[in-house]
């Protein structure tokens, strides 16, 4: 049987059993503050973070891992696989993509990169879905195939928690912030093919999460999806409680709660909250 291990990512929310999953390596991004840098996930907590932001001079950045240390990496695991499949955050979000598939022409072990077009715990759910699969007997190639079949079939809604930092980091003009800041806009963002777009705006938090709730009721009506992914910032008491109302109205739908993580929360904010789906995930 051919052994493959499985690199991610720093974005990707990795719970207990992809935690302790001995073949699962995920390389980390690094948060750029104030000159100073920091490796996500090791020097960084979110919690950390969003204190940081507070008193920040510069715009904070964050940059994807060198390619030199993917090749590193690879050349580590060719010691003890046959093959690599890495799966990684949105490649119109981050060089990160391009970084592994570089990496990939300097390596003698066969490396699959795959590019989730999306981050967090949904890119965790492809992993796993993935790694299922292959435990099961499928080959690489029919696990590329229904790894796309469910990229494809994603949505994801966030109503970002501060567009004072979204402006900040860049992703929002200084137009848009100002109208969302003196009208108390909330931006539905979404992500489409993987690149963030703005799928609806709404008057105040309440109304944006309303919105999301019909957009997600609409999906599923249409899909019957087994599992959809709440997203947050910092505070989970509030992922908690919208968990809490979004499973007494789809008492069938299966909700996890996943932090963000720092980079993510670079441009999005504490107190940012969204939700993602894979229609296809049945």
């Amino acid at each position: 049987m051919t052994k493959t291990a499985w690199v991610t990512d720093s974005t990707a929310f990795l719970d207990d059993d992809l935690k302790n999953n001995p073949d699962l390596y995920s390389i980390p991004l690094t948060i750029l503050l104030d000159g100073e840098e920091f490796v996500d996930g090791r020097d960084l907590t979110a919690e950390q973070l969003f204190q940081k932001l507070k008193s920040l001079k510069n715009p904070p950045k964050t940059s994807q891992p060198s390619l030199g240390s993917f090749q590193a990496l690879y050349e580590k695991l060719s010691e003890s696989y046959d093959q690599i499949v890495a799966v990684l955050l949105s490649s119109k979000l981050s060089g990160t993509v391009s970084s592994s598939e570089q990496a990939a022409q300097l390596v003698e072990i066969p490396v699959t990169t795959i590019d989730s077009k999306i981050l967090a715990y949904p890119l965790s759910a492809l992993i796993k879905v993935g790694m299922e699969a292959m435990n099961k007997g499928k080959n690489l190639e029919e696990v590329k195939s229904m790894l796309g079949d469910l990229i494809e079939s994603n949505e994801t809604y966030v109503v970002v928690g501060s567009l004072e930092q979204l402006h900040r980091s860049g992703r929002m003009s200084g137009l848009q912030f100002y109208l969302g800041s003196i009208l108390n806009v909330k931006p539905i963002i979404s992500i489409e093919d993987g690149a963030l777009d703005v799928k609806e705006k709404a008057r105040g938090e309440k109304k944006a999460k309303e919105k999301m709730v019909e957009l997600l009721r609409s999906s599923y009506e249409k899909n019957r999806f087994k599992e959809a992914y709440i997203l947050y910032g910092l505070h989970e008491n509030a992922a908690n409680e919208w968990k809490a109302e979004l499973q007494a109205q789809f008492p069938s739908l299966k909700f996890y709660c996943c932090p963000l993580g720092a980079t993510i929360g670079v441009h999005a904010g504490e107190n940012t909250l969204g939700i993602s789906w894979y229609n296809r995930f049945t």
